[in-house]
């Protein structure tokens, strides 16, 4: 993998002439809190953020989008109208969560709207420093080796960028001349020096082995119903979390004619509809059962799938969650801690 070196100087100048690959995101101040905004003006741009409001899956996996139109026997997919975007300030944890729904979505059963607003978006990923609700080292996503097209760690005055791809290779070429091929011997010590000292930033540590045992011994514990008494339904966790793969489809249809549009909108398997079947019938009536649904898919059946977690560490269910139902206070509960 190739790694190059940028003058910060130089960032706001190389960002500029990504705009003919597309428009241009990056972390961005929105009262208390960040998101990704649009940057039509790069001094929007807010390097100080550690996580916004929603993950960097809402341009993969927008909230709510049309599939296709129909009318009568005939229908016209919405491929074409996915633009093409540069998506700037992409923490490690939420590349994993990237990559994560790539398996979901990629692997067995392709999506093309996934598929193509994939390959329509550049993730240009930046280092961060972990503060109290981030524990991205316990689960092995502080760092990433994939899953981006250029990864930028600030040092510095300077930052190193990984290129990870052949589409980071082509926007590196945009504009070369910024860049320095040349890595000193104290480049890398520095880079060696600020890694250490960014893991021992991590204040949560979550020990997660096990987990898919210890979800099991679990399965009738009485801490499910003293999370689902608490629980409010409101799905927060599941719109915040980076890994969240769950919609529903809806029609809507026009007024007259037999023609509409078949939309994808976000759903939860926390809200109480979610297992209601043909008939009425509802799998998960009770809260305390959809709660453990949701950590035995983020807990156990991922991991026994997959051979990882479906948790990257960002700590968003620890900032949004109104009644502290978290992957912390959910393990430390599992463990008897």
């Amino acid at each position: 993998m190739k790694v190059l070196k940028l003058q910060k100087r130089n960032l706001n100048s190389y960002l500029e002439s990504l705009r003919v690959f597309g428009e241009i995101y990056g972390p961005v101040r929105k009262d208390e809190k960040y998101i990704y905004g649009q940057l039509d003006d790069l001094d929007k741009l807010d390097l100080r953020m550690l996580r916004t409001i929603l993950p960097v899956k809402k341009f993969l996996v927008p909230p709510k989008f049309n599939t296709f139109s129909f009318e009568g026997y005939t229908y016209k997919p919405e491929l074409e109208k996915i633009p093409r975007r540069v998506i700037f300030g992409v923490h490690p944890c939420e590349i994993h969560g990237l990559l994560i729904l790539d398996k979901f979505f990629l692997e067995r059963f392709p999506d093309p709207y996934y598929q193509e607003r994939r390959k329509n978006t550049a993730i240009l990923g930046l280092s961060c420093v972990p503060d109290e609700k981030c524990f991205a080292k316990s689960t092995g996503t502080h760092f990433v080796e994939s899953g981006f097209d250029l990864a930028f760690n600030e040092l510095q005055d300077f930052y190193l960028v990984w290129v990870g791809s052949s589409l980071g290779d082509d926007l590196v070429r945009l504009r070369l001349d910024l860049f320095e091929e040349d890595i000193k011997e104290r480049d890398l010590h520095e880079y060696m020096k600020w890694r250490s000292w960014r893991d021992s930033q991590y204040k949560l540590k979550l020990d997660m082995t096990g987990m898919p045992d210890i979800m099991e011994l679990n399965y009738n514990s009485p801490i499910w119903k003293k999370f689902g008494d608490k629980d409010l339904s409101c799905g927060a966790c599941s719109m915040v979390c980076p890994t969240c793969p769950c919609y529903n489809v809806r029609d809507q249809l026009k007024p007259v004619g037999n023609s509409g549009e078949r939309q994808r909108h976000w759903d939860s398997c926390m809200f109480k509809p979610f297992a209601v079947v043909a008939g009425g019938h509802n799998f998960r009536e009770n809260r305390a059962e959809r709660v453990k649904l949701w950590y035995t898919h983020k807990l156990k059946a991922f991991i026994t799938e997959f051979g990882k977690p479906a948790c990257v560490g960002c700590g968003r269910c620890i900032d949004t969650c109104p009644v502290d139902i978290n992957i912390k206070t959910v393990v430390t509960a599992l463990k008897g801690v």
